[in-house]
């Protein structure tokens, strides 16, 4: 079967074809490293994530572009409140992203590019539009995109332009569809930009949020490429700008597939620190929840639907995450040291086979997920039958490891034991051996207190991490 994906720009499901053999060259959105990135923004970065994982489960190869905005309205407005140079305020935010990635166990991208590296591309790239006429310069050294000159506006986000006023323009480098005007390339230098400022041939200044975007991808992917992600907030006006001037520059097709994925709401509210329901991955982690938890939050739902995020939510994951587990640790025991079959059990087969169809559906998560529970459910009742051999047990530990590629949660971390948990578990074997009933559950308590469950089985105590 082929992998199906809905692309924005068609409003279709289509198979993904890559323009060069199995490669997908993809550019991600990435942060604006202004602040913490906050639950928000990671619904994008998770979904983005599963992409890229099931790209490679599936055999092709991949090459991701995730880039760092750390030149543009809000970070400059950050750096000088905060009196630190741009570079110096921005690495903060670019060091806490980066330790949130990997404890959500999101893959790394192959580049980072980092806007303030890029910034000749992106004057050489101005220089370009304005050669061909789609750019001009304003009288106060500023440069504008013209879009009247772009017969394609407005195809992404299927704009209507018969109310277009030509000429307009807007500089901020954030605004909403009302704000249909032509768009800043170059930012002059004013007060407001303090030392952040670059010499161009038309004057000194700052290049616009959407050229960066342009510039870096094709950089490092060339002037088209296969995937553009983002979330649906950034459809209009950063991905339909981006449009406009890179295949105004080249000439060329510039994306084949767009991908976008739906908003993040917390209790049924949008995100606003106003609401007090504002989180940062840090708060959610402080309240002592687990990447893993959060991972298995942000990821199980459909890409193209709202995503509700609460507390409840994550007790549930919880839960459904101990389920996994368990069930691995059931496989663990009966496999033992025994080498894997050549075969894995009908029902294993069925429910990977189930697991890739949805997947293929354009992400569908909703039917994977089904699909592994109802792996954990046969498999359950295959053992409870004893209609499972050791081999069967060890191949079917291969394929969740193989699944768990895709997903990124269902492998919990090896947790080192303490000498001084082992020591209780040794001092509770010797407790029931003397059928000292009264301390083998004090000492349970204990170990219960230190975050350790331990299980009474036939061939002795198995010790968990609660």
């Amino acid at each position: 079967m082929s992998m199906k994906i809905f692309n924005t720009l068609s409003r279709t499901a289509e198979e993904l074809v890559p323009l060069e053999g199995n490669h997908v060259r993809m550019y991600t959105c990435g942060p604006t490293v202004y602040n913490f990135a906050h639950i928000g923004n990671f619904r994008a970065y998770m979904f983005e994530d599963l992409l890229r994982r099931y790209l490679r489960f599936r055999g092709f190869r991949v090459t991701q572009v995730m880039n760092l905005t750390d030149v543009d309205d809000k970070t400059i407005r950050g750096c000088r409140a905060a009196g630190l140079p741009l570079r110096e305020y921005t690495q903060k935010y670019k060091d806490a992203f980066f330790s949130d990635l990997k404890t959500l166990s999101i893959e790394p991208a192959e580049h980072y590019p980092a806007a303030t590296d890029h910034v000749p591309a992106m004057i050489a790239l101005i220089e370009k539009l304005l050669e061909k006429g789609f750019a001009y310069r304003s009288d106060d050294g500023s440069v504008y995109f013209s879009i009247a000159k772009f017969p394609g506006y407005g195809k992404l986000a299927h704009l209507d332009l018969s109310g277009l006023r030509a000429g307009a323009r807007v500089a901020h480098d954030e605004y909403e569809k009302e704000n249909l005007a032509d768009f800043a390339l170059w930012k002059a230098w004013d007060e407001e930009d303090g030392d952040v400022v670059w010499d161009a041939p038309w004057g000194r200044g700052r290049p616009g949020w959407h050229i960066e975007c342009s510039a870096m991808s094709m950089h490092y992917l060339g002037d088209s490429f296969d995937l553009h992600t983002g979330g649906m907030d950034n459809i209009f006006p950063h991905h339909e700008d981006e449009i406009a001037q890179s295949e105004a520059a080249t000439g060329k097709p510039w994306v084949k597939y767009w991908m976008h994925c739906a908003h993040l709401i917390v209790d049924g509210k949008k995100m606003s620190k106003s609401a007090g329901n504002f989180f940062t991955l840090r708060d959610i982690l402080d309240r002592g929840w687990s990447g893993r938890d959060i991972r298995y939050v942000l990821l199980t739902t459909h890409y193209r639907q709202t995503l509700n995020f609460s507390f409840d939510s994550l007790e549930a994951a919880h839960a459904a995450l101990q389920r996994v587990d368990e069930f691995t640790a059931r496989l663990k025991d009966r496999a033992g040291q025994a080498a894997a079959s050549a075969e894995l059990p009908d029902w294993a087969r069925e429910a990977v086979g189930k697991f890739t169809a949805a997947l293929d559906d354009d992400l569908n998560i909703s039917g994977g997920m089904a699909a592994v529970f109802d792996m954990i459910h046969a498999g359950n009742r295959a053992m409870d039958r004893d209609e499972l051999s050791a081999g069967e047990a060890r191949r079917t530990l291969d394929e969740m490891a193989r699944l768990d590629r895709v997903l990124g949660f269902l492998t919990a971390a090896e947790d080192e034991i303490p000498a001084e948990v082992t020591a209780l578990v040794e001092a509770r074997k010797q407790a029931r051996a003397e059928k000292n009933w009264a301390a083998s559950d004090r000492i349970r308590d204990e170990l219960a207190a230190l975050g350790w469950t331990v299980k009474d089985t036939p061939e002795g105590p198995k010790l968990r991490k609660l």
